[in-house]
Order: C-alpha cells, then sequence, then structure tokens
C-alpha cells in the first residue's frame, strides 16, 4: 500500500459511483489509497503540478481515474475534513439513458 501524503478526514461516496461500481470491476479502496498517496490518476501535468502543491500549502485534491468510458472522481477538500467519490457521467453515457 502508498504511503498517505495526506488524511482523507470523512470519505463519502455518491449513489451514482457505489452503482457503478457495483456494476464494474473497480476496487474504490484501491483508488481512494491512490488518490491519499498523491496518485491522481488521469491529471494533465498542470493538474499534477497544483495537486502536489496543494498536498503541501493545504488546498483542495482532486484526482480522476478513467474506468472504460467513464472517470472516478476523488476529492479532498482544502481543511481535509472530507473526502468525496464521484462520477462524472459522460454525455455518452446521457444519451444512453435516454433511448
Amino acid at each position: 500500500m502508498p504511503k498517505p501524503a495526506f488524511p482523507l478526514g470523512h470519505v463519502v461516496a455518491t449513489p451514482a459511483a457505489i452503482e457503478f461500481t457495483n456494476t464494474h470491476p473497480v476496487d474504490l479502496a484501491v483508488l481512494i489509497a491512490r488518490h491519499q498517496s498523491g496518485d491522481c490518476g488521469d491529471m494533465s501535468d498542470d493538474d499534477i503540478l497544483a495537486n502536489l502543491s496543494a498536498i503541501v500549502s493545504g488546498g483542495r485534491i482532486f484526482s480522476s481515474y478513467q474506468i472504460g468510458p467513464q472517470k472516478i472522481w476523488i476529492i479532498t477538500e482544502a481543511d481535509r475534513r472530507l473526502t468525496n467519490v464521484d462520477i462524472h457521467i459522460s454525455e455518452f453515457m446521457l444519451s444512453l439513458q435516454k433511448c
């Protein structure tokens, strides 16, 4: 397990994120551990640098992990009291739900 780089606070997940992980081969505990270690997943170089700075300075930390056509987002607030796991619903998936 990677070494934690910051505290997570209370970890919560949206119903959509929980449903997605129940129907797809993804382990939220692994993604949360990656997030907490400073591995912010599928982010631009600028976003990675912003996260590294936020870890040191106490800013908001945002990670994104591509799982198939979806993205799992994990966000730890600047005060480190809350980490939220959410799913980014792509326009493609929204169009499928309308069918």
